[in-house]
Formats: structure tokens, sequence, C-alpha cells
């Protein structure tokens, strides 16, 4: 199965592209679920009406339906009713222009977890004289929506008769801060809570007798455990490599800049991007003089973003784009749908040991300057900053053992020494 995150500055139309790319993998035979977790629902514009639905027009539902052959079997005839069908445990979608449509309700999922919380919790609750809060007294918190659609994708990714996943994400600055969620708050329990020092529970008594403090309840670990386990399994999903990005940007300075940002941060957490989508783009030979200058300007910004990642240019319908043919006529833009999850271009430490006498970690910055970058290393970790964004990673094992002697941006890559410690490093026979 593959993954495809679709993310761009705010109002670059993500959400149209989403969806036109997942219609463009249903045409061409694959079983898609488009997943969404905006709230207010925009898919309703682009999808039109649910297939089967009362008010759906005779004959509409098989003009929508995907073919045979990419209809996920067991939710064949639930689906063409009209209904929800659950394509993975814990995750509902239905039927519309030819894809299976999943909304992640934010919501409902943490007033659901904040109730199973409180039922897992009642003894203690009652002890210290609580009273439980019903579902319809909660309200959601911000920052729900993150680990909502987190979960979502990670449920996604598990669903047997799905081809490719297609998700649309919140704006780039908001995607990448939900991208690299899972991987800090691991760390922070890590550190936190640290398994390796979870005493048995028979010598906890004495234990917190010689210290003359409480010791953590078993519990407290056995919840860092679980969560631990589910905030791995959505970095698997992350990190896999059928997992890749297509920015959406509307060519022009504003984008410009948000995007040369946005794939600094994805190359930082290692995301590699698929494609960027060129939207909205005014096609040229207008006679009309702002026109031409307008298609003039997109044309110079979608040229200057090609390089190694293809820019697919994605015409602009002079008009908000509405319904499923609309959807159709975006769905056949060539290119716009990628062939295949890129390489990823991992952290390699390159041994120059017998030439100068250092390791070297090689960070592939694509587009990064010297001014935007920081170093800062603290015992086994690095804390590399570019731009607005950061990262703290651990250090390889060969690392850990030299001291940082220097670091230099060379052609999009950004080249760390190390040089060995010799209290720690092993002598050569």
């Amino acid at each position: 199965m593959r993954i495809l995150l679709v993310t761009g500055p705010g109002g670059a139309g993500r959400t149209t592209v989403a969806a036109a790319a997942a219609r463009a993998a249903s045409r061409a035979g694959q079983r898609v679920l488009l997943l969404s977790g905006d709230p207010a629902e925009p898919l309703a514009a682009l999808v039109g009406p649910y297939a089967g639905d009362p008010a759906e027009p005779a004959g509409a539902a098989e003009a929508v339906q995907p073919a045979e052959a990419v209809q996920p079997a067991e939710a064949r005839e639930s689906a063409e009713a009209g209904e929800s069908v659950e394509v993975a445990p814990g995750l509902t979608a239905r039927s519309a222009a030819g894809v299976l449509v999943a909304r992640v309700d934010s919501g409902e999922e943490f007033r659901a977890e904040l109730v199973a919380l409180q039922e897992r919790g009642s003894a203690l609750l009652g002890m210290l004289g609580s009273r439980p809060m019903g579902a319809e007294e909660l309200t959601e918190l911000p920052g729900a929506e993150q680990f909502a659609l987190l979960r979502a994708l990670r449920r996604a990714a598990s669903a047997p008769a799905v081809d490719l996943v297609v998700v649309d994400m919140p704006p780039l600055p908001r995607a990448l801060a939900v991208l690299a969620l899972p991987a800090q708050l691991r760390r922070y329990l890590a550190r936190l809570l640290p398994a390796e020092r979870q005493a048995a529970r028979a010598l906890r008594p004495v234990l917190a007798q010689l210290a003359g403090v409480p010791m953590p309840a078993q519990w407290l670990y056995e919840a860092a455990a679980r969560w631990d386990e589910e905030l791995g399994a959505v970095q698997r999903v992350v990190e896999a490599d059928t997992t890749s990005v297509l920015l959406v940007a509307e060519p022009g300075p504003g984008a410009d800049a948000a995007l040369r940002s946005g794939l600094l941060g994805l190359a930082l957490h290692e995301l590699p991007v698929a494609g960027i989508v060129a939207n909205r783009m005014v096609p040229q030979g207008s006679p009309d003089p702002w026109l031409a200058g307008l298609a003039a300007e997109q044309e110079k910004y979608a040229a200057h973003w090609a390089g190694d990642t293809p820019v697919v240019p994605l015409a602009h319908l002079g008009r908000a784009p509405r319904g499923p043919e609309d959807l159709d006529r975006l769905a056949a833009a060539p290119g716009l749908l990628p062939d295949g999850p890129p390489a990823r271009r991992g952290w390699a430490v390159e041994d120059r040991l017998a030439e100068d006498g250092v390791l070297v970690w090689v960070v592939p910055l694509p587009g990064a300057h010297k001014r935007d970058l920081d170093l800062v290393r603290r015992g086994d970790e690095l804390t590399v900053a570019a731009g607005p964004h950061r990262r703290i990673v651990s250090l390889p094992s060969a690392l850990r053992r030299c001291t940082v002697s220097g670091a230099a941006l060379t052609d999009g890559e950004l080249r760390v020494r190390f040089t060995p410690d010799p209290g720690l490093w092993p002598r050569r026979a």
C-alpha cells in the first residue's frame, strides 16, 4: 500500500488536489481511500453526493462508482447503498466520486478517548471523590485534531482492501508539526519514564524506603508503554518507504517563500517529496495584459521550482471547482498522480578516517543557507535547526565516541565532521 500526504501553503487548493489525485488513481484502476481531517467537509463540494443518497438522480450512482475490480469486495454492497463501511478497524468511509472517503471527526474521537480513560481510572477517581464526566459534557481541546488525524492515518495504513491512501493534510507548517509529533513524543517518554529503570513490583516498597521518596506507580509505566506502542506504529507509517508527500502551491512570490521553508523542513525530517503541483495556472497568450503578466509570473516560479522534484501544472478552471465533472477534468492532468514514492535520502556516515582522520555525517538540506543553520550537541543527541524547523536526533553508535570538530554546508548538504575521542575510540592493531 502507498500513502500520499497532500499539503501546501494555506489557500493553495490542497483539498482539491487531494481529491483529484484520488480520483486519478481510481480511474487508473487502484482502490483508493481519501482521508480528510477538515471539519468543514470541503470535499463535499467536489465529490458530490454519496453514492446511493436518496436525493441523487437515478443512474448517478453508477456514473461515479469505480470499476467492479477496484471496489473492495466485502464493502461493495454497503457502499453502493450509500452506507458507511468499515475499511479498517475503527475507520469508516463512504463511496463518492469513485473513491472511498473518510472524514476524521476529532471531536468525537476526543470524547470517546476521554470517556475510556475515565473508565480505566475509575478506581482512582473514586478514591479522590471525583465525578466522571459524560461524553455530552466534553468539548474538544486544542491539539486533539492532530492526534485524531495520526490515529486515523495508522488505521488507514492497515486497510486490507486499499491500494492507495490519499491524506488531505493541514497547511504545510501544521502538517510538518503533525508528522514530527510521534517521534518527538516518544523521545519525551523515553527521557521521562525510561523503561530500563522500571523496577519489579516486589522491589518497589524496598526501593521507596531506601530512596526516601515514593516510586512511580506501575500503572504509569504501563500507560507510557501503551502510548509508546501507539506512537511507534504511527511513526513507522510516516517513515515507511511507501509514504511520500505531494506539495500544492499557487506559483507566486508568497508561495515561493513558504515552499522553500517547507521543503527545508521536510528534508530535515527525512520526508520524501514525490512532486509539486503548480495549481491554478492561468493559460498563456491572453490578450488581457494583467492576465498575460500573471501567466508569465506563474511560469517563472513554476520553472524555478522544477529540479530534482517534478512540477505538475494544474490549469485554473476560471472558478472554484465543484462537483465530480470538475474533479474529472483536474484528475485528467498528466502526471498529477506520482508514479511512486521517491527514494528516501538517509543521513549517511562517511568514513574518512584514513584520509582526514574524521567521520562525516551527511545531512541533505536542499535550499538551506548557512544563516538558517544551527547545531548543538548534548550528550548522545544532536540538535539540528534549519530556519524555523528543529529536530533532535540520536547519534549513531560510532559518532557517540567522537567529538564534533566542524561543519560545512556544500551543495545542499550539511556535512558535520566528527573526530574520534582517543579515550573512547578502540585502538587499531
